[in-house]
């Protein structure tokens, strides 16, 4: 019955900063549309950040325009296993719907491992298949190399004086 009057204020302040300390923090959860549009701002401006890193060391548009062509006409199933791992990545992307949980529920989830194995084993298949090309396209440079060095040793022989 004897406690100091000062003793008892600093309970009180302390215990209104935690209660408003933990009101705000029940706020912040509470506003679900400000928490869902400040994520989707994060994730678009890291998009952007990363479409602009690689904008800065992509080649002229013409050229990218004109390889990219060339590898879909010469490779169209490996831009078909691109194109679908990229759409997977992208369904990773997008948050679930409210009615999305409510009708699939554990198959969704079931469903989104899936998809992220297979998208993991797409990138992995992708990956191959460049290093595939990369090393025919090396073989063919080094054959027509070899081919246009003989051409040009037997123009020079030819050529030259003979004694």
């Amino acid at each position: 019955m004897g406690e100091d009057p000062r003793h008892i204020q600093q309970q009180i302040d302390d215990t209104r900063e935690r209660m408003g300390d933990t009101v705000g923090a029940l706020a912040g959860k509470a506003d679900v549309p400000g928490r869902v549009k400040g994520s989707v701002a994060a994730k678009k401006d890291a998009v952007a950040d990363r479409l602009s890193g690689a904008r800065e060391r992509m080649p002229a548009a013409g050229e990218a325009a004109h390889k990219g062509a060339g590898m879909a006409q010469e490779n169209p199933i490996g831009l078909a296993v691109g194109a679908i791992a990229a759409g997977f990545v992208v369904g990773m992307l997008l948050p679930a719907t409210r009615v999305e949980n409510e009708r699939l529920g554990p198959v969704s989830d079931q469903i989104k491992e899936q998809a992220r194995e297979v998208s993991g084993e797409a990138v992995q298949h992708g990956k191959e298949l460049a290093q595939d090309v990369a090393e025919s396209a090396a073989d063919a440079a080094r054959e027509s190399g070899r081919e246009h060095s003989d051409q040009l040793r037997e123009s020079v022989s030819e050529r030259a004086p003979t004694s």
